[in-house]
């Protein structure tokens, strides 16, 4: 007898040069388009405009909030690494989670990333709209939002290889601006900046006003609720692998260099910040902490300045989110668990209907946030809010069960292995559902409650569509199976 064969496939392979058939997507991103994905990934809008808040609810103890959901991040990362250097893939880890524990959860965590980052578009759109219309008034923040992402779906339209450009250079600019407030702050900070009167305070700031932790312990967990989703972006790295010449090469090297990317970006610069001011200093607050930190050392026009590298990082926010998004449909596509033309690319391997239909979502969602920001578009955001973490312990899951898959067929590719297995694994799960539950904690109006319990049930109503729907395609697979 004959059957259909199962919808369920592996993932093609994605790197796939000059492919006529317009089948597969391009090696089109050259090791220093990655490299800068790879560190921009990681430096989010989030750092320069969400750390204020932080600052004044956990003081200088701030650092070790960042610390340890620097930690986190690592951990996740290493096990991604290990799954990706071991099968580079343009689904990533969805794609991992749908051989690791089944395709109900490659479909879900596919999914629900796809949402998380085509409601991103809709925020930093908005961001980078009212920074324009700030600097330009005569055309309104809508139109400026428009004129973004049409921009910015265009730069995806036309190649892997335009993306990788633009966010070269968005992310390069990123690069110098932090490394440049390092060397800046720090001078300031010793009083051996040329023209500054900034006191040499060195260090004093982290403890003379009320302490290191002047709020006290649990102001460290309230810190991490706030710094958590400013990390988000670091897995983009290796959707993009796919898509190089040498993937496993790429994700090896991306994985390696996590540690020292969040070390120097995120703490080095908020020991700056912490540094260079008193922790309850109203302009940290008002201002934003680096703008606040740049004007206590006297440099003019600090906070057109930031503006200028907030817009930068915006746009890099909304090139990477598209492009992140439209991979992932496209995946979904190739394993049947999307509509078929996303899984199809054009002559020069730009996923195009998983492009659109992600940037349609996305002006939906702008609309949205123009027309009902207090309702529709909240619920958006509050539903989207805690899927970061979903991502990370889906993550954690699959490696644990990949481990075992890649050890068994295949041991030579693990070239990335993550630490101490299966204890650090079992470890970062634990730190993640921790920091999930202390959400339910924060009773705020929009706060930690909000996002997990959304999150929690638009991520159920996903499993649910995902597991009937298996159920279906089984049921028709056994209705067509033909007597020989």
């Amino acid at each position: 007898m004959t059957t259909r064969p199962p919808v369920s496939a592996p993932d093609p392979v994605t790197t796939v040069k000059n492919d006529p058939e317009g089948s597969g997507l391009q090696a089109g991103l050259k090791n220093r388009h990655l490299s800068m994905i790879a560190i921009g990934g990681v430096i989010g809008a989030g750092l320069f405009v969400g750390s204020g808040s932080g600052i004044a609810a956990a003081g200088p103890g701030i650092l070790i909030s960042y610390a340890l959901v620097g930690v986190l991040v690592v951990l996740v990362m290493r096990m991604l690494g290990e799954m990706a250097a071991a099968n580079p893939t343009s689904g990533s880890f969805s794609a991992y989670a749908d051989r690791a524990l089944g395709r109900w959860a490659g479909f879900t965590i596919g999914w629900l990333y796809w949402f998380f980052w085509v409601v991103v578009l809709a925020v930093e759109a908005t961001a980078g709209a009212k920074i324009l219309a700030g600097w330009i008034p005569a055309v309104p923040q809508w139109g400026w939002a428009l004129i973004v992402m049409i921009v910015l779906t265009a730069t995806n339209l036309v190649s892997v290889s335009s993306y990788g450009e633009f966010e070269f250079w968005f992310a390069g600019i990123k690069v110098v601006a932090i490394a440049a407030f390092i060397v800046v702050g720090g001078l300031a900070i010793f009083g051996l900046l040329p023209g500054s009167d900034h006191p040499a305070s060195g260090f004093s700031n982290l403890t003379a006003h009320g302490g290191f932790l002047p709020n006290g312990p649990g102001a460290i967990l309230t810190g991490v609720l706030m710094v958590v989703f400013s990390f988000m972006g670091s897995e983009i790295v290796t959707l993009a692998a796919g898509e190089t010449a040498n993937p496993r090469a790429a994700v090896t090297k991306a994985t390696n260099s996590v540690i020292w990317r969040i070390a120097v970006f995120y703490l080095g610069s908020i020991l700056i910040v912490v540094s260079l001011l008193r922790w309850d200093d109203p302009a940290i607050l008002k201002d934003g902490s680096y703008v606040a930190a740049l004007s206590s050392v006297g440099i003019p026009h600090a906070a057109q300045i930031m503006n200028a590298i907030v817009l930068t990082s915006v746009l890099s926010c909304l090139n990477s989110g598209l492009y992140t998004a439209s991979r992932m449909a496209f995946s979904l596509g190739r394993r049947s668990d999307a509509p078929a033309a996303f899984g199809r690319t054009t002559h020069r391997g730009v996923p195009q209907s998983a492009i659109l239909a992600s940037v349609v979502f996305g002006f939906v969602a702008v609309a949205f946030n123009y027309l009902w920001p207090d309702t529709v578009f909240q619920f958006l955001l509050n539903s989207s809010g805690a899927i970061a973490l979903f991502v990370w312990l889906v993550i954690c899951f699959s490696q644990l069960r990949m481990r075992k898959i890649i050890q068994r067929e295949s041991p030579e590719k693990l070239v990335v292995r993550m630490w101490l297995y299966p204890y650090l694994t079992w470890a970062t799960i634990a730190l993640i559902t921790f920091v999930l539950g202390y959400m339910l904690t924060d009773t705020a109006d929009g706060g930690g409650r909000d996002q997990v319990v959304l999150s929690t049930l638009v991520a159920l109503a996903v499993v649910a569509f995902a597991l009937v729907r298996g159920r279906l395609a089984r049921k028709v697979r056994q209705d067509e199976i033909i007597p020989s």
